[in-house]
């Protein structure tokens, strides 16, 4: 049985180091029995490169410019503004100049799971691309060269 969850801002989970930008998992699907949310930030320039997987992924913008592109499409917003990714999509996003945090929201999936492999997984000084997409691929994510 699913139980209610509350995270205070002085209980949210210690950040996971995902490619330089931080991750703290507010909640899994193991948790919540469908979506999963991340609280993430990073300083400028930070962010995932071109990847698609089958999961929906929203963010909504809480501080600093988000660049992101979706399917071919770029776009630069702020705070306040929400980006709906279909899954399937090919996106991507970097946090602007002074870095920014943003609330992201997955559908069912495995986001949870893969930000804890990557930051088990990966020396992100120098990361290994070969090990990179394949702990992504064993999530259902693929990067897009």
């Amino acid at each position: 049985m699913i139980k209610p969850k509350i995270v205070s801002e002085d209980q949210r989970p210690a950040a996971l180091n995902v490619g330089g930008f931080m991750i703290s998992v507010l909640a899994s699907t193991d948790e919540t029995g469908s979506n999963e949310f991340f609280h993430q930030s990073g300083p400028e320039g930070k962010g995932p490169g071109p990847h698609f997987h089958p999961w929906d992924e929203t963010f909504f913008v809480l501080k600093g410019e988000l660049h992101c592109g979706v399917n071919g499409v770029d776009t630069v917003v702020g705070p306040g503004a929400m980006v709906h990714v279909p899954g399937g999509s090919t996106h991507w996003f970097r946090f602007g100049k002074g870095g920014g945090e943003l609330l992201a929201v997955t559908s069912k999936g495995n986001a949870a799971a893969m930000f804890t492999d990557f930051d088990k997984g990966i020396t992100w000084e120098s990361p290994d691309r070969t090990q990179l997409i394949a702990i992504a691929a064993s999530h259902g994510q693929t990067i897009v060269p």
